[in-house]
C-alpha cells in the first residue's frame, strides 16, 4: 500500500495531466512548436491516465455504476487504491504511453499482427473493459461482450443475423488501434469538446458560481406558493446548463434545496423527485448540456451551436412542464412562498455575482457570433472566467488563485466517468463497424416497422427505455445513435430530429425504476423511500415520455422553419401540456374530479398531435384550442365561487 500522501499527489499529478494536455492540444500548441503529432496520439495519452485515475480512486469491489459516483460526491468519501489497483493503474500508463510515443510507428507494423502488438492490444482493450465495469457497472460491458462474441462466432448464426469470420488477433488490434473503435469519435469528443466545458463547470461551483445561481433563483421564484421547489427547479436548470450530469447536478444542488423544500412542507419524497427531474433535465438544457450533446454534433457533422439551438425549445419544454406541476403541487398541499424579506435581491445578487454570467455571453457570441470551435468557445470562456474571478470580488471576496488552480486541476478527476464510458463506446462501435451488424440491424428495424413512423417511434422509445434502465444516458444515446437514428431517417424525418428523439428517450431512465440514479441519488439526501421516490419522479416527467414525439412529427418544435410557425406549435403545445399537468395533478383552483380529469386529459391529446401524425391534425388542434379555453374558463369561476 501507498502512503496516504503519495497516493494523493499521484492522483493529483494525473488529474492536472488531463487537464494541460487537453489545454495544449486545443490550442495548437505542438502545431506552432513544429512537432508533428495525431490526434489519436493525444487520445490514447489522455485515455492511460484517466485509465490509471479510475483504478485509483474506483474500488476494485464494492458499488459501480453512478451509485458509486454519487456515493462518492454525496458523502465526501475518496477510495483507497489496493496493491491491484496500483498495478492495474502502472499498466495502463505504461501500455497508453508507449502507444501515443510510438502510434506513428505502430499503425504500420500492426498491420502484420505480431504476437507482442496483439498482447499489446489485447491488455489496453481489457484495461478499457475493467475502468468502464468500475464507473458503469456490467450493463455496457456485457452488450460490449455480445458484440465481440458476434464478430468471432457470428458466421456460426442463421443468415439473417450472420457476420463475415474475424480472427481474435484482428479484433483486438482494431478495438484498440483504429480510428473507428476505441480512438474514435466518441472518445475524442470526450476528450477533446467535453474536456474544457467540465473545466468551466468545475471553476464555476468551486469559486461560488453555485452560489450565485442558487441566490439567483431563490430571489426570482422564492415569494411565489411552493417558492423552495421553484428555487430547486430553476436552480437544477443553471446549474445543469454547465455540469451536463444528472447525478452530479443532485449532489450539488440537492444538498441545498432538498432540505429547504422539506421545511416548506412538501414530502420528502416530493422534494426528491422534484430535485431528481429538475437535475435530469440539466442534460438536455444548452448551452452547455451533456456530452451527447456534443457527440450528436459529431454524429450530425454539424457546429455544436446547431444542436444548441435545436435543443432550446424542448429544454423550455420539459422545464415549463415540471415548474407547472411544482405549482399546482404547491397549491394542493396549501404551500406559499417565502417572505421577500427572507430572500436575496435580485439587484444585488447580479451586483455580487455579474461576473459569473460573461462567460456564457463568451462562450454564446464565440459560438453564434464568431462560429467557433465549441473546444475553442470554451477556453475563451474559461479565460474570461478566471480573470474575472481572480480580480471581481464575490460576496467581497475575491478567488485565490489556489482555489481555482484546484477546480481546474479537480476537473481532470470529473472526466473519468465520461472518458471510460466513451472509450467502451467506442469499442462497440468498433465491434458493430468490423461485422456490418449496425447496418443490418438498422435494416431489420425498418422491416419490423413496416415501414410506419409512427411503429419505428415507439420500438426506438421502448429500446432507449430499456437501455436507460441499466445504462448512463451517454451510453444510450451512442448505441441508439447508431442503430435506431439511420432507421428514423429512412423513415422521413430530419437527422436533428431522429437524434434529438434519442437523446430526450435517454435521460429517462435516470428518474424511470428499479434504477433511477437520479432519484436515488436525491433520495439518499431527502431520507426518502427510494421506490416512493422514483415513482413519483417519474409522474413528475410525464411529460418527457411524450415529448420527443413532438418533435419527430413536427421540426418546428427544434427551431426547423418559420417563426409563426414555431410560434403557433410551441403554443399549442404548451396548452396542450398545461391541459395534462391539471390531469396529473387534479387541481388548479380546487380539487378536479376524475371525469373532468379524464376528460382534461382528452383535450391534451387534441392539442398536442401533430399535423403529420393525421390529415385532420389541425382540426383536432383547433376543436382542443377552443376546449381548452373553455376548460381553463370553468376552473376559474370555480375558483372564484
Amino acid at each position: 500500500m501507498l502512503p496516504p500522501r503519495f497516493l494523493n499527489a499521484i492522483t493529483t499529478g494525473l488529474r492536472a495531466a488531463i487537464v494541460v494536455i487537453v489545454a495544449l492540444w486545443i490550442l495548437d500548441v505542438p502545431a506552432r512548436l513544429q512537432i508533428g503529432l495525431f490526434a489519436e496520439q493525444i487520445l490514447i495519452a489522455v485515455l492511460g491516465a484517466s485509465l490509471a485515475l479510475t483504478f485509483l480512486t474506483f474500488p476494485l469491489f464494492g458499488d459501480t455504476g453512478e451509485e458509486a459516483v454519487a456515493a462518492k460526491v454525496i458523502e465526501k468519501k475518496t477510495a483507497v487504491a489496493g496493491p491491484f489497483d496500483l498495478v492495474l493503474a502502472a499498466a495502463a500508463l505504461a501500455s497508453c504511453t508507449y502507444i501515443a510515443i510510438r502510434y506513428q510507428a505502430l499503425i504500420i507494423e500492426l498491420v502484420m499482427r505480431p504476437w507482442w502488438g496483439v498482447a499489446l492490444s489485447t491488455a489496453v482493450v481489457l484495461l478499457v473493459f475493467e475502468a468502464s465495469r468500475r464507473v458503469t457497472g456490467w450493463a455496457l460491458i456485457i452488450i460490449v461482450l455480445l458484440l465481440c462474441a458476434h464478430a468471432l462466432f457470428g458466421y456460426l448464426l442463421p443468415e439473417d443475423f450472420a457476420a463475415r469470420p474475424v480472427a481474435l488477433s484482428r479484433l483486438m488490434v482494431y478495438l484498440a488501434i483504429d480510428t473507428n473503435a476505441l480512438l474514435g469519435g466518441p472518445l475524442s469528443i470526450a476528450v477533446q469538446v467535453v474536456t474544457p466545458f467540465v473545466v468551466m463547470g468545475h471553476v464555476l461551483s468551486r469559486c461560488g458560481g453555485a452560489d450565485f445561481f442558487a441566490d439567483i433563483a431563490a430571489s426570482l421564484m422564492g415569494h411565489f406558493r411552493g417558492g423552495a421547489a421553484k428555487i430547486a427547479v430553476a436552480g437544477s436548470a443553471f446549474f445543469g446548463m454547465m455540469s451536463g450530469s444528472a447525478v452530479a447536478n443532485v449532489a450539488s444542488v440537492g444538498t441545498i434545496t432538498i432540505p429547504l423544500m422539506k421545511r416548506a412542507g412538501f414530502p420528502k419524497e416530493m422534494a426528491a423527485a422534484v430535485e431528481a427531474v429538475g437535475s435530469t433535465g440539466g442534460q438536455v438544457a444548452p448551452p452547455v448540456m451533456g456530452a451527447a450533446a456534443f457527440l450528436m454534433a459529431e454524429y450530425l457533422q454539424v457546429p455544436y451551436a446547431d444542436v444548441a439551438i435545436a435543443a432550446i425549445i424542448p429544454a423550455l419544454l420539459f422545464y415549463i412542464a415540471l415548474f407547472m406541476q411544482v405549482d399546482l403541487e404547491a397549491a394542493k398541499l396549501g404551500i406559499r412562498g417565502q417572505p421577500r424579506a427572507s430572500l436575496p435581491r435580485t439587484g444585488q445578487v447580479l451586483r455580487d455575482g455579474w461576473q459569473f454570467l460573461v462567460p456564457f455571453a463568451v462562450l454564446i457570441w464565440c459560438l453564434l457570433g464568431w462560429h467557433m470551435e465549441a473546444e475553442k468557445a470554451a477556453l475563451w470562456g474559461i479565460g474570461a472566467l478566471i480573470v474575472l474571478v481572480l480580480i471581481v470580488p464575490n460576496k467581497g471576496k475575491r478567488a485565490r488563485p489556489s482555489e481555482v488552480l484546484s477546480a481546474v486541476v479537480g476537473a481532470g478527476g470529473a472526466l473519468v466517468d465520461i472518458i471510460a464510458i466513451t472509450a467502451i463506446s467506442g469499442i462497440l462501435i468498433g465491434a458493430m463497424s468490423l461485422t456490418g451488424v449496425a447496418f443490418s440491424l438498422t435494416q431489420q428495424l425498418l422491416t419490423i416497422s413496416g415501414g410506419s413512423l409512427a411503429l419505428l417511434l415507439i420500438i426506438t422509445a421502448v429500446a432507449a427505455f430499456i437501455l436507460g434502465l441499466p445504462l448512463p444516458t451517454t451510453g444510450v444515446y451512442i448505441i441508439l445513435a447508431t442503430l435506431a437514428a439511420p432507421a428514423l431517417i429512412q423513415g422521413g424525418i430530419l437527422p436533428m430530429q431522429a437524434h434529438m428523439f434519442v437523446l430526450h428517450h435517454g435521460i429517462l431512465g435516470m428518474v424511470t425504476p428499479p434504477v433511477a440514479l437520479a432519484s436515488f441519488a436525491a433520495a439518499t439526501i431527502a431520507q426518502s423511500d427510494q421506490w416512493k421516490t422514483s415513482w413519483l419522479s417519474t409522474r413528475l416527467s410525464w411529460c418527457a415520455y411524450l415529448q420527443p414525439f413532438l418533435y419527430a412529427y413536427s421540426p418546428e418544435l427544434i427551431m426547423q422553419g418559420d417563426w409563426l410557425s414555431i410560434i403557433v406549435r410551441l403554443t399549442l403545445s404548451l396548452i396542450g401540456i398545461f391541459m395534462g399537468t391539471l390531469t396529473a395533478v387534479g387541481y388548479l383552483q380546487r380539487d378536479i374530479s376524475w371525469p373532468f380529469r379524464i376528460g382534461y386529459a382528452v383535450i391534451a391529446l387534441l392539442l398536442l398531435v401533430q399535423p403529420p401524425m393525421f390529415a385532420a391534425a389541425i382540426w383536432l388542434n383547433v376543436i382542443g384550442f377552443l376546449l381548452a379555453c373553455a376548460a381553463i374558463a370553468r376552473e376559474w369561476m370555480r375558483g372564484v365561487r
